[in-house]
This record gives C-alpha cells, structure tokens and sequence, in this order.
C-alpha cells in the first residue's frame, strides 16, 4: 500500500524507490510533532497566495477548510502515518488532496520543503522559550519562598567543600534565583533571533512569483523576514543557541541537585527531602535516596550531547539545505522534553524540601567559620589585613591543639595572641553577623519577576507573574 503512495518530486524518477532507502530517510517518526505549526505555515501561506492572485477565494477557503479537517484527524489520532510519505509536509499535503483533489496542488506554490520545515522549526522553537521561560519563573517562586521562609536560618557557607563562613539559608536561595534569571535572559535574547520569518526563500533562491513575504510573517507572529534566501534554509543557528542556553541552565540545575544530595545525607543531614520526592532501595530498607535531584544531575549529560549533536551536524555542511539537517529535530526536542522535565521536577523537589535548622546552625558553629568575622575585627582596630590573617591563623591553630571553637576561648587567650583584642570580640564570633542581605535579595528577586519585562509578538501569552499586566507581555 504504502510503496504505491505518490511522491511530489516522483516526475523525475523512473523507478520505485527501494523499501529500506524508503524507511531509512524517512522522519516522519519525529517530525509529526510539527504538525500544527506546518498547518499554520499552511494556512498563512495560502492566505498570501491568494492576496497575489494565485489562489481565489473559493480556493483559498477550500484550502483553510481542509487544513482545519487534517489537524482534527491528526489531533484525535487518526491519521496513518507513512514512512511512503517521508515528513510531515508531505503527510498534510496528501490528506489535502485526499480531501478537495487538485485545488490543494497549489498550496505549494512559491514555496519548498526547505523553508517550510525551517518556519515550522521556528515556530516551535519560538514557543518553547516562552515555555522554558515560564516554568524557571515557577522555580525562582519556589526560591523565593524557601529564601522568605528560612531568610534568618543559619547554615555554613563553604567553599572548596570545607565550611568557610556562616550565612543564611535564603542568602544561597537568593544565589541559585540570580543563576535562573541569567538564564531566562539568556532565551528571551535568543527570540528576536528565532522570530523571523524565512518563508519565501523558497529551496534557496526565492521565487519568480511575487510573494509577500511580510504578509506571511505578519499573518504568523514575527517580527520581520529573513534577509538572505540561502541563509534562510542553511541556517540553524537559532537551534544550536536554544540547546546551548538549555546546556547552560541544565549546569545550573545540576549544581543545585548536586548541593542538596550532599546537604540531605546523612552525613550533613541539613535537608529533609519530602518522601513523595524519593525513592527507597530494593536490598537496604533503611535508605531513602535522592533519586529525582541524580537524574536531574544525570540528564544534564544528555542536553550537553545533544549541542555537540547539533554542532556536529552543522559543522560541515555547504550550502544550502542537506539532508543531514533532518537530524536537528531529534536533538532539538529531546532537548525540550529534557530541560522542561527537569526544571519542573526542581520546582517539586524544592516545593517538598525542609531546612533542618538547628542541625545546619551547629555544623556552622564548626570548622571555624567566623575567622574571616574575627579578621575583619581585628582590620576594624586599624590592623593591615595581612597580619589580621596571620593573628587569626595563629588563634585557630591554638583552638584546634585545645580541641575548642573560637567562642570557647577566653579574653587572655585571645589576648595573648594580639593585645589589641578586647571583649567585644565575642560580638564578632555570633553567627548572628552571618553574611547576605536576604531582606534586600528577596525584595530584588520579586521586583525582577515583577517590574522587568519584555513585549513580544505572541498571542495568549499568560501573566505568569500574576501581576494583573498587559497579558502582551513575558516577564523576565
């Protein structure tokens, strides 16, 4: 049945083309994800055709009419997809002409494959940046609240993972929401390079017929056309710019799951994870693991693949359009899935997680974490930093051989290490002066969901910052 379907460009050919050749360069496996926005393409090129002459009215609503039945049919799954068939566009185009015959043989007028599927790539990619974008508003919420929740919670701050000085919990909530924020600037840059239209750049050169490609782009949302036709279908670089701005947030995510597997151990126990989050082991019953945060950790491998994917697949290609860059749409949404997934389930893993605070207090009691307090005394009595350094090692040295913290020492030991020391010392080794301005951070953090905002050219955008705006906006 399949071998017998007619294919478009099958004028050329004399012979059938062979079964395994057939399913091999088939990518209608993956690209019916495109659907919708090959129908919209449809429908806004049709629109054009017919403002130029090419099609009539009759025509036209024919066409708009049949492409309305063809998504229903896909929508509910009715459809039979055939590798016969090759791609989407060919698939939409014979249930037109199964629908109102040859009337539907002019839809492709003045266009190609070529900048059909790099439209309908744009169109997508426009979306999922509004809906990344979306979901990292969600995470930052989450921050915030743990940060307003546990903004005077103390826990040690450490660096090369030895505890260096006392800070708030919400002072490093704060931190991870200004990674987000670099990122969710990172992809709203990115739109005003992918929300422009290639449409009538035809396989590469155009078209003779006099197309209005502004229409097109106008009818579709973007912001303008693209300026070369040959460039127009060799270009994938806002792909590449997509899967790299999702590789850097991926990092992100990685390191957030990376500190809080180490702060939910047993061995720091500063974080309790709900159960609804975790999962047990088949042999140790006793054990209750951070499963969801280590695939996060582990799926960030899978996005870095996926951009030295893509990067390879362009890295050789002459102009303009190869079949090589059927490749990209695989890449591409496996991309998507896997950065939606995971930011969403490090909205839920934060959503459940619970400072234990007095066991993160004590730790910070450890390890000698107000010594750079201690230095920035001793700096305050006009003492050069540098032998502040050297006061300061010398007073821990002598803490650690007495097995003491330095709040246990008294005045004469101190003393003896400098006489410039005196009791108010004892003010400047309370974790109370932990470091971060969380009040302020907290504040900043929602003026930045609220005040800081970008207009795009989308419809049906929602106001995720539930600041009752202009529903034309995307906040960033």
């Amino acid at each position: 049945m399949a071998k017998n379907t007619k294919k478009p460009w099958q004028g050329r050919f004399y012979g059938e083309t062979d079964e395994f050749v057939e399913n091999f360069t088939s990518s209608i496996d993956f690209d019916k994800r495109l659907y919708e926005y090959d129908i919209q393409g449809s429908v806004a090129h049709s629109m054009m055709l017919n403002s130029i002459g090419i099609l009539t009215d009759d025509e036209l609503q024919k066409i708009l009419s049949a492409l309305e039945e063809v998504k229903k049919k896909i929508d509910s799954g009715k459809i039979e997809w055939r590798d016969s068939l090759e791609d989407i566009h060919m698939h939409i185009e014979h249930e037109l002409i199964e629908l109102i015959g040859d009337t539907a043989k002019k839809i492709h007028t003045g266009r190609s494959r070529n900048d059909q599927v790099a439209t309908d790539i744009r169109l997508y990619v426009r979306d999922e940046i509004i809906n990344v974008h979306e979901n990292i508003i969600i995470l930052q919420k989450s921050l915030i609240k743990l940060a307003d929740k546990y903004s005077g919670s103390i826990i040690p701050g450490f660096t090369h993972l030895q505890i260096a000085q006392p800070v708030t919990f919400g002072f490093i909530m704060m931190a991870w929401f200004f990674m987000l924020e670099r990122d969710k600037s990172r992809f709203i840059d990115s739109y005003k390079r992918v929300n422009i239209s290639p449409l009538g750049a035809g396989a590469l050169s155009g078209s003779s017929h006099k197309l209005d490609r502004k229409y097109v782009a106008e009818l579709l949302g973007f912001d303008g056309i693209t300026d070369n036709a040959l460039d127009s279908v060799s270009d994938r670089d806002f792909i590449i710019e997509f899967i790299g701005n999702s590789s850097l947030l991926m990092s992100h995510l990685s390191r957030f799951s990376e500190e809080i597997i180490i702060w939910c151990s047993s061995m720091y126990n500063f974080v309790d994870l709900d159960d609804k989050v975790c999962t047990g082991s088949s042999i140790m019953p006793q054990k209750k693991n951070p499963d969801v945060l280590e695939l996060i950790r582990g799926k960030t491998g899978s996005v870095y693949g996926q951009l030295m994917n893509i990067l390879t697949i362009m890295k050789a290609q002459p102009f303009a359009y190869n079949r090589d860059n059927q490749e990209d749409k695989p890449a591409l949404f496996s991309c998507v899935d896997t950065v939606l997934m995971s930011v969403q389930a490090m909205s839920i893993c934060l959503e459940n997680l619970t400072l234990n605070e007095d066991v993160a207090k004590s730790s910070a009691k450890k390890g000698y974490s107000t010594a750079t307090d201690f230095a920035d005394y001793l700096v305050k009595k006009d003492v050069p930093f540098r032998d502040a350094h050297e006061i300061v090692g010398k007073t821990v040295g002598y803490a650690l051989s007495k097995k003491l913290d330095l709040d246990e020492l008294t005045i004469e030991d101190f003393q003896t290490m400098s006489p410039i020391i005196e009791n108010d010392i004892f003010d400047f080794l309370t974790l109370l002066s932990a470091k971060g301005e969380v009040s302020n951070e907290i504040a900043g953090g929602v003026y930045v969901l609220r005040d800081k905002s970008k207009r795009v050219n989308i419809k049906d955008c929602v106001d995720t910052c539930g600041t009752g705006g202009d529903l034309s906006l995307i906040h960033i």
